[in-house]
């Protein structure tokens, strides 16, 4: 009886907290409420979060800021696809003068081994003289994405603070229904130490 009269209570109690809260839901309508009703179930599974959601959002209706976003995302996935193709050929290389100095290593004819060992070292010589431009290159390709990235997301949180603080704004933190609540479950904690 204890147990039926306890769980009553409380779904009357969780049931009347949800009625007043959308009483009291605002019906203004914002990039933050479409963003969260629209996104957030696909959001996270495709990496994206509040702000990206926020954002895209925002700029849906906006050709001019989609073909800025496309053009940025683009020129991030080339410089990727670029320094993968480089990577890739100098791993290949690298790859191959630790096999060849192995390989070397294991010859037993002691003079024709520091002959070998020499020829592989020389070629790594110059192949690591070639690569130092290209190193250099791929640093500097790898601070421009990420200044470009850091003016990007820097442009998205500008873009979007007004709107999560209109959505603040359409959504007060009144404590009301929080201390209605506790009130009802206080009420009803007294009721079950009543009885025996």
């Amino acid at each position: 009886m204890k147990k039926i009269l306890f769980a009553s209570a409380l779904a009357l109690s969780i049931l009347s907290c949800t009625e007043s809260k959308s009483e009291n839901a605002p019906a203004m309508e914002n990039a933050v409420d479409n963003a969260d009703s629209k996104l957030s179930s696909t959001r996270y599974s495709k990496g994206q979060n509040m702000l990206d959601a926020i954002y895209y959002e925002q700029i849906k209706n906006d050709e001019s800021l989609k073909r800025l976003d496309k053009k940025i995302i683009l020129l991030q996935e080339d410089s990727r696809k670029v320094k993968d193709l480089y990577n890739d050929i100098l791993r290949k290389n690298d790859e191959y003068y630790s096999d060849a100095e192995y390989g070397a290593k294991s010859i037993n004819d002691s003079v024709l081994r520091k002959q070998i060992i020499n020829l592989v070292k020389e070629s790594s010589d110059k192949y690591y003289l070639k690569t130092q431009k290209l190193k250099k290159l791929t640093i500097q390709i790898n601070r421009n994405s990420q200044t470009i990235y850091s003016y990007y997301v820097a442009f998205k949180i500008r873009k979007t603070l007004p709107e999560i603080e209109k959505y603040q704004n359409a959504h007060p933190l009144k404590t009301d229904s929080l201390e209605n609540f506790i009130k009802k479950q206080n009420e009803l904690l007294n009721e079950l130490k009543k009885l025996k």
